[in-house]
């Protein structure tokens, strides 16, 4: 089951990919070590295939909605 966000919130790396899709008009595979669990980041976009486009403090990746949870305030 896929989660709905709404860009523009901020949520939390619950759990790391096999590798990290960049965010780029090219996207690039990277590995998963340029993030740590618990790191929080902003949804950007949404994009096809339940992923999302969340910019973290250094760099924007496409992440699957299965990694992420909403920040509560």
């Amino acid at each position: 089951m896929s989660q709905e966000f709404n860009i523009g919130i901020t949520v939390r790396m619950i759990a790391l990919p096999t590798y990290l899709k960049t965010a780029d008009p090219m996207p690039m595979l990277r590995p998963p070590s340029l993030l740590e669990l618990g790191e929080i980041g902003l949804i950007v976009d949404r994009k096809p295939g339940n992923y999302w486009a969340v910019k973290f403090d250094h760099s924007s990746f496409l992440i699957e909605d299965r990694y992420l949870e909403v920040v509560s305030d």
